[in-house]
């Protein structure tokens, strides 16, 4: 089964639509260089408006590692994503300071960053397209020997994730551009990408 993931969110409305829709994982994005960025406090005003069962992830690039975990410690978010040049002392030091699950994302290029996400001590490892964010899909074929559960990012929407999940059942599937018009969430392509995972997920 499948789970969804949701990424990018800045607006009550986009919490909204995430929780009628049942999404897994929400996703805010903390770095600031991103125009998706959100700060803590909003943030915190989104998570507020979010279903409890929906667990909210906090994206970060290369930041502070005593902000990270004080922006998870406060209940912000429920999940930390690492999505810049984190290695494992950083995430060595993180576990010292907050206990909450940690999701380092990978840019997928050649087998070597399949072998580099594999060796990695995070909970969960994310699998994208290189830079990130770029709505473009990289070369599936990579991923056919992956050996631990992972969630799969990099140019994913409605179109195409339904045979991303049929044809390799990924833990979770990551979107962002893909649910995106003009820059923002958009209500009707947020539900077409859920129901082509969950299309997928029916026994």
């Amino acid at each position: 089964m499948t789970k969804i993931k949701l990424c990018g969110l800045t607006r009550p409305c986009d919490i909204e639509n995430a929780n009628a829709l049942g999404a897994d994982y929400i996703g805010f994005v903390f770095a600031e260089k991103s125009r998706r960025y959100i700060c803590p406090e909003n943030a915190a005003g989104l998570k507020a408006l979010l279903r409890p069962e929906i667990a909210a992830v906090g994206v970060f690039v290369n930041e502070e590692i005593s902000r990270v975990a004080e922006t998870a410690n406060c209940g912000i978010i429920d999940w930390i994503q690492l999505h810049g040049q984190e290695d494992e002392s950083y995430i060595h030091a993180l576990r010292k300071l907050t206990d909450r699950p940690i999701l380092q994302a990978f840019s997928i290029r050649t087998n070597g960053d399949i072998l580099a996400a594999e060796r990695s001590s995070a909970d969960f490892v994310l699998l994208d397209s290189p830079g990130g964010g770029t709505g473009r899909a990289f070369d599936w074929t990579l991923l056919k020997n992956v050996k631990r559960d992972y969630f799969l990012a990099g140019g994913l929407g409605a179109g195409n994730v339904g045979e991303a999940v049929r044809t390799l059942r990924p833990f979770a599937v990551d979107v962002s551009s893909g649910i995106e018009t003009d820059g923002l969430k958009d209500q009707k392509k947020m539900a077409d990408f859920v129901s082509a995972v969950r299309k997928e997920n029916e026994p």
